[in-house]
């Protein structure tokens, strides 16, 4: 067997590595994100090295098509990125090298390899959230990553406010409904006038925060049943953020429904920053 190719391929910057078949990092590089030919120029230049790439997986920002039907599939759909609305990013890498490519989101290549090696690797269903930039979701449902007609927007729930919260909201389609435009590291900043690793544990600010978050964990929980709900991204390195949300959780939840204990149930990622470029691996050897 050759090498398996990744494309971690984020709004900020894109990370591009090469691994052999026990996914043992050969080369690993990144790159500020630019338009799509640019970007991907530098993608192509990297695994150009590589004459012996047997799949790729590629986890994008999106929104992206991934429904093999459609006729843009493979495409990123409309973005505030510059340059990459209704670009071909799937037909770009087929015309380069026409090999199997396993197209899917940025959080559910982080949230597959979670379901892998990480924090969810002893369930069959499981949900993982990041929160940073924004707000996304790869759900994993009897082992099999969910989608249908396009992939999950679960970043985009509409959620009570907090009583306390009289923010405006961030999201520019739905204001001060949905959990990204409440919850999103942008939403924190702008509410509070500080960056937030600069707010103190004591804050509200964390008090409000969990709260959106415990209240998104709970609409899952009623749709979906996950055995485990993993949090990722900048936000949830906040060590103070997982006992506020676990404990409103709870009182949200008041005794509904019968979940695991959730010190195991509502949890951090394990495989810290790694997670996009090794679940695109998995990914990428699924397809051989």
């Amino acid at each position: 067997m050759g090498l398996l190719g990744a494309i971690e391929a984020g709004g900020t910057k894109f990370v591009v590595a090469v691994a052999d078949e026990n996914f043992n990092i050969v080369a690993r590089t990144a790159f500020p994100t630019l338009d799509g030919e640019k970007t991907l120029d530098q993608v192509i230049a990297f695994f150009d090295q590589y004459d012996n790439i047997d799949a790729v997986g590629i986890a994008a920002f999106g929104p992206i098509d991934i429904v093999p039907e459609s006729k843009t599939y493979g495409y990123v759909l409309d973005t505030p990125k510059h340059g990459w609305s209704g670009y071909n990013f799937l037909g770009r890498m087929k015309a380069w090298r026409d090999i199997p490519y396993y197209w899917t989101t940025d959080v559910n290549g982080a949230g597959w390899a979670e379901f892998e090696t990480g924090a969810a690797k002893d369930v069959h269903n499981m949900v993982y959230l990041t929160v940073g930039t924004g707000v996304g979701a790869g759900i994993v449902s009897g082992d099999r990553l969910v989608s249908g007609y396009g992939h999950p927007e679960a970043g985009h729930i509409f959620l009570q406010k907090h009583p306390e919260d009289t923010y405006a909201g961030h999201c520019p389609f739905h204001g001060d409904n949905c959990l990204e435009g409440l919850a999103a590291g942008p939403a924190i900043e702008e509410r509070w006038g500080m960056s937030a690793k600069d707010i103190p544990d004591d804050h509200l600010a964390w008090r409000i925060e969990a709260y959106y978050l415990a209240q998104a964990a709970l609409d899952y929980t009623m749709i979906l049943r996950p055995e485990k709900i993993v949090f990722g991204g900048g936000v949830p390195h906040r060590e103070i953020l997982f006992p506020l949300v676990r404990e409103s959780f709870a009182e949200q939840m008041s005794d509904y429904l019968d979940v695991p204990p959730l010190d195991d149930y509502i949890v951090p990622v394990a495989n810290g920053d790694n997670a996009g470029i090794l679940g695109c691996f998995y990914l990428a050897k699924t397809l051989l």
